[in-house]
């Protein structure tokens, strides 16, 4: 079966947010444990355990945060291509942050020395806490739009410094955005462990999940009215048919203060999106408090999903609106690839996906249980 070309880009759009928030979901809870790990861990066998509970599983959590990527690169690659140029220099802090979980979970219980595993302890730490808060800051200037035009021949141009990158992308909204990555992330490590661990640590956590959860939800409305009020959106005005061959510069856009919000007054249903973010969360911190850690972690990726989801549709049909030339901006109607190569990547995901799927769900049911201290005495030169 062969889908409608338009039909196939909105899929595509579905499913890269399916993998972000796939992502957020599993590899959010690694990292979110990991910001953690020196606060929740008194002791090194606590830390030991912190660190047991993510171990077994947090590669397999990563091919997430792979598969999003390439999915991004092989559905949009004029997306792919100016935002590697936008975001290069965030990318990279995102890359060699990253390098020290693989090294660190390896590396860090091979000597004995308290000034070696507290290195490494703060190297996991620097691994989850800036990659949560460079995605955040990455959405936040998504919203604001990313300086780059497409040429006649409709390849990208990025109109910033390389060399300076970072520091416009650390703007006051974006750094807003970024908090409210991760303070959710964190949140949703903590009840990870609090349902993985007992107490003390799973005490600890507890009291991270309440402060998490309430910077989240602060931020979050702080940002849903800084977007109202604040920062510019675009609305396309005039547009080739949906299913014409991809041109970015067939369109119309208008740049207004609020026309983020276009699709709340449209579509009134898409406003599910930002209350599943509110409800999620603050159910998340309620069951947390009255210890049921795992019902709060269902609440937790709900309100995840909710608050990737609003950012999303809130920028429909833009996926990475232009700063300096709106009408270069690009859309998921004219930044895709071609019909073929997404009806190939359709029906790789149709048949690999529930696998994938599968296979997760059973080392998560072969591997469960809590981690304690005892266990990690006991398996002292074999653990984490």
């Amino acid at each position: 079966m062969i889908l409608d070309y338009e039909i196939l880009k909105f899929i595509w759009w579905g499913l890269v947010g399916v993998l972000l928030i796939g992502f957020a979901i599993t590899d959010g809870m690694d990292m979110g444990a990991g910001n953690l790990l020196p606060f929740v861990g008194k002791k090194d066998e606590e830390r030991r355990v912190v660190i047991n509970v993510v171990g077994p599983h947090w590669d397999g959590n990563q091919v997430w945060f792979i598969t999003a990527g390439g999915a991004i690169f092989a559905a949009w690659p004029a997306a792919y291509a100016a935002a590697f140029s936008g975001f290069y220099m965030a990318m990279l802090l995102v890359l060699f942050a990253l390098f020290f979980r693989p090294v660190g979970f390896d590396y860090r219980s091979k000597l004995g020395d308290a000034r070696w595993r507290n290195a490494w302890d703060w190297g996991l730490f620097a691994g989850g806490a800036i990659p949560s808060l460079i995605f955040g800051v990455a959405f936040g200037n998504l919203l604001q739009g990313v300086p780059f035009h497409v040429d006649e021949f409709l390849k990208p141009h990025y109109e910033g410094s390389l060399l300076m990158a970072l520091l416009p992308l650390l703007n006051p909204f974006a750094l807003l955005c970024g908090v409210v990555s991760f303070a959710m992330l964190t949140m949703h490590g903590g009840l990870w462990l609090q349902l993985r661990t007992e107490d003390p640590i799973a005490s600890r956590a507890k009291k991270a999940v309440s402060i998490m959860g309430i910077i989240t939800v602060i931020g979050f409305a702080i940002g849903g009215v800084w977007v109202a009020y604040g920062i510019d959106g675009y609305r396309i005005v005039s547009q080739p048919a949906l299913d014409a061959m991809p041109n970015p510069l067939g369109k119309k856009v208008e740049v207004e203060t609020g026309a983020w919000l276009d699709i709340y007054k449209n579509y009134p249903i898409a406003m599910l999106a930002p209350i599943m973010g509110f409800a999620g969360i603050i159910l998340s911190v309620l069951l947390s408090g009255m210890n049921r850690p795992g019902f709060g972690f269902v609440t937790s990726s709900l309100g995840m999903a909710g608050i990737i989801s609003t950012a999303g549709l809130s920028m429909f049909p833009f996926i990475m609106p232009s700063s300096t030339v709106p009408d270069s901006s690009l859309t998921l109607w004219d930044a895709s690839s071609s019909h073929l190569t997404l009806t190939i990547m359709f029906w790789a995901v149709v048949i690999f996906l529930p696998i994938v799927l599968l296979y997760t769900l059973w080392c998560y049911t072969r591997m469960w249980g809590k981690v304690t201290v005892e266990e990690i005495e006991r398996r002292a030169h074999s653990a984490y």
